[in-house]
């Protein structure tokens, strides 16, 4: 896999940091080939680590997709319009492994999850949009 690839908008990840620290987002956005966003709460313990240590690793698991995406994450945006208190970070991908590659398995779905409050929904379909436009 020489660039990221494209996935529904929504799709479960989880970013690991050093740590090992690792917790689920449901904010990615592939921004190009090379780049993808997501966001954090900025009380996070993660977003603090990343500050001290930015090198990361987001995997993605969906349908025909099962990748991670290593590199650096910088914050682009201490805030967001659509959630003062969320910032909005970029993953500079050096490295991608498709775990797919030469596998005798497939993902058939992505993890199933929905917003259990419909002003959670609204919100974090809000960030994913403004994150879409940092590209």
């Amino acid at each position: 896999m020489d660039e990221l690839p494209e996935w529904e908008s929504g799709t479960a990840a989880v970013l690991a940091v050093s740590g090992p620290h690792a917790i689920p987002v449901s904010t990615a956005v592939r921004l190009a080939g090379d780049r993808l966003a997501f966001a954090l709460a900025r009380r996070r313990e993660t977003l603090a680590r990343l500050r001290t240590e930015p090198s990361a690793a987001l995997t993605m698991l969906a349908p025909g997709l099962a990748f991670s995406a290593y590199g650096n994450v910088a914050v682009v945006r201490e805030e967001l319009e659509a959630a003062p208190t969320v910032a909005a970070l970029e993953l500079r991908v050096e490295r991608i492994q498709d775990h797919l590659e030469g596998a005798r398995t497939e993902i058939l779905a992505a993890p199933g999850w929905r917003w259990t409050e419909d002003e959670a929904a609204a919100a974090d379909a809000a960030v994913r949009a403004e994150l879409g436009r940092l590209a």
